[in-house]
């Protein structure tokens, strides 16, 4: 079992960086790859970025490639979002995945998922 709990969502203006956390609990975190989605107001909850166990392979979404950076630490059993050049389409509850072996940018591939924090970026 896995459990997930995000952190550092908030208000920003347009062109500004939140650094989003998601701390895990369980023993196979490590094993584990994490994974970044989103959902917006009346839309689908889509992917955003995931990294592999190692924390060596990184995949994202075509719509925040160079502004967004996915990050780990097995160690604290922790996964990171850091997000720059925000835009108002970045706003949106987002929401920590895991998953068991490699990274999968469909959400329908991951069992375990976090709460949700919510970024708010204004004009």
């Amino acid at each position: 079992q896995v459990q997930l709990v995000e952190s550092g969502g908030g208000l920003v203006q347009a062109g500004g960086s939140l650094r989003l956390s998601c701390a895990a609990s369980g023993r196979t975190f490590s094993s584990n790859a994490m994974a970044w989605f989103r959902q917006a107001l009346g839309k689908e909850r889509e992917f955003v970025a995931a990294i592999s166990w190692s924390g060596r392979l990184a995949d994202y979404a075509d719509s925040v490639k160079g502004r967004f950076t996915i990050s780990r630490d097995n160690a604290k059993t922790t996964v990171y979002l850091q997000m720059n050049s925000l835009k108002p389409e970045d706003t949106a509850v987002y929401y920590c995945a895991a998953r068991p072996g490699a990274t999968y940018p469909y959400k329908n591939g991951y069992g375990y998922w976090g709460q949700g924090t919510q970024v708010t970026v204004s004009p």
